[in-house]
């Protein structure tokens, strides 16, 4: 009998430290998977216009152009497509945020000229895992490894408002253009609101003990070693986990976003947020500054906004002052920095956001 070559078996069982046999798939197999797995995905994804409308007029039986059709068919056609590109795209940034631990990344950051530093930790807020609820920890431990105070509020500003699912909703809803403009312009807040605050020498205004802590962390760290089983199956834990604590704001923000699309008029966001209001940016700011929503519950409602007339550097605007202002966020930063420093903070990513709102509004 022929005995197969072990290089060209789908799977390689591998025991365990206690003698137990476990079956990992080789690298050809877990690359077939994969591309049909993305087959798939596309046949559905590219084919979920046409299944909303079937849905909406044939199944359900909606009359054309009422307002109760326009927002099921809204509603049907989003949630699939928001949720499937959340999927892909979460599991993709899991199996990058294995490459960047907490304590990766203030080694990263530690050390670093301010200005060099705060483009670097603008980028890496990007990629990691961390939201405004992770504010205090994450404040601590950076303050504790020597990280600059200004590096720290580039990396702090950048992480909530340019997360994996605003840039997912984002693209899937207005382009790659749109997304784009989003980040780059996104990066340029945190990376002057950083700058600003750094220069500012606000030090002494952290609270007594967390002024007592700089520098006292070292920030050497074991190499860690991950075989690609280990990143594939982080990438699924953050599917589990991310999409499974968004999936109902998404829900919600496109039922909402439906509702908008069907039934507010035109004319009146378009009066209250168009570019033909000077005041709307700011206003818009104001706004989103006490609200709080995660990026996977105001974008669809933006969607929604652009859709009656409301301006493209308004909503945005709006969007970003949401989540990267955040009530609950301030609230928490208070543990750890004194008002004048908050105060500051506010003042300076607002400035930043309402000339993000002004330069879209100018340019699309």
């Amino acid at each position: 009998m022929a005995v197969t070559p072990h290089s060209q078996s789908i799977h390689d069982q591998v025991p365990d430290a206690k003698g137990a046999v476990s079956v990992r798939l080789t690298p050809l197999a877990r690359g077939g998977g994969a591309i049909l797995a993305l087959t798939l995905w596309w046949a559905l994804y590219v084919n979920l216009a046409p299944m909303a409308k079937t849905l909406t007029y044939s199944v359900i039986g909606l009359a054309r152009g009422s307002h109760l059709a326009s927002s099921v068919e809204f509603f049907v056609f989003e949630v699939p497509k928001v949720l499937m590109l959340l999927v892909l795209v979460v599991f993709g940034v899991g199996i990058v945020r294995t490459f960047f631990t907490p304590e990766r990344t203030r080694a990263i950051l530690a050390g670093k000229r301010e200005s060099v530093g705060n483009v670097l930790a603008a980028g890496l807020g990007i990629v990691t895992p961390f939201c405004s609820c992770s504010a205090v920890p994450l404040f601590l431990g950076f303050v504790q490894s020597g990280v600059p105070l200004g590096v720290t509020f580039s990396f702090l500003i950048a992480a909530p408002m340019i997360n994996e699912v605003a840039v997912v909703l984002l693209l899937g809803m207005f382009g790659i253009k749109v997304t784009a403009l989003y980040i780059g312009t996104g990066l340029l807040v945190a990376i002057f609101a950083g700058w600003v605050i750094g220069r500012l020498k606000m030090e002494r205004h952290l609270e007594p003990w967390v002024s007592a802590m700089s520098g006292s962390g070292g920030t050497d760290l074991e190499a860690q070693s991950l075989s690609w089983d280990d990143r594939l199956n982080a990438g699924r834990d953050a599917v589990r986990e991310i999409v499974g604590k968004v999936w109902l704001y998404v829900v919600l923000g496109i039922a909402v976003g439906a509702g908008i699309h069907g039934y507010v008029p035109t004319n009146a966001l378009a009066g209250l947020m168009g570019k033909s209001a000077w005041w709307s940016v700011p206003l818009a700011v104001i706004m989103g500054v006490p609200m709080y929503s995660n990026a996977a519950g105001i974008v669809p409602v933006v969607q929604a906004l652009l859709g009656k007339g409301a301006a493209l550097g308004t909503a945005l605007a709006f969007m970003m002052s949401v989540i990267a202002l955040s009530l609950p966020e301030m609230i928490i930063l208070r543990k750890v920095l004194r008002p004048k420093l908050i105060g500051v903070f506010i003042g300076v990513v607002a400035v930043g956001i309402v000339f993000v709102g002004y330069l879209f509004n100018l340019i699309m």
